[in-house]
């Protein structure tokens, strides 16, 4: 009797652990979206801001055609990707023409010297830096989520349940992970 009273314990505490691993999974699952969607509302943010900065560069530098357009054909394309890793790479390219469009800025004074442009700008720097703060939370969250769909024994339960590892928000290009050096 005492035998099958403990069986019964065990079953229980068995299932009790996992349904815990469940409901973590979930949790994180959840966050993990949470922590996407923070940064598509940063992204949509910056794309709404792109065209306004466009404009104002094309009043100042009318002959730098290709780079507008450049920026607006990645920008269109950073608006219409879905996946992480589509966005990621849409992103890149757009980070890529925003850096020839200030390239061009440069070159003209009075562009710079824009009160419009200069507040554009600082906006673009704000947002730049909640989207990465939006990325290392997002990449926080999925470490943990990949952590425990990975590790044993509730990746046996991620696996019943088709839980998957998600991708991280990375960076590929190695010129932007490098230090840079400093010389005096």
């Amino acid at each position: 009797m005492i035998a099958i009273i403990v069986v019964i314990a065990l079953v229980i505490l068995f299932l009790l652990y996992g349904v815990s691993i469940y409901n973590r999974l979930v949790k994180l699952r959840n966050l993990v979206q949470e922590a996407w969607s923070s940064i598509d509302v940063m992204l949509k943010k910056r794309h709404d801001l792109i065209p306004n900065l466009v404009e104002t560069v094309k009043g100042y530098a009318t002959h730098e055609r290709e780079t507008l357009e450049s920026v607006t054909r990645a920008r269109t394309q950073a608006v219409g990707a879905g996946s992480v890793e589509a966005k990621e790479a849409a992103e890149k390219n757009l980070n890529q023409a925003m850096m020839n469009l200030f390239a061009v800025a440069e070159q003209y004074p009075d562009l710079k010297a824009n009160a419009n442009f200069q507040q554009l700008q600082a906006e673009l720097t704000s947002i730049e830096n909640d989207i990465e703060k939006s990325r290392r939370y997002y990449n926080g969250t999925v470490r943990e989520n990949n952590t425990l769909v990975e590790s044993f024994p509730s990746n046996i339960i991620a696996g019943m349940y088709k839980f998957e590892k998600s991708p991280f928000f990375e960076l590929d290009n190695i010129a932007e992970r490098e230090v840079p050096s400093v010389k005096f």
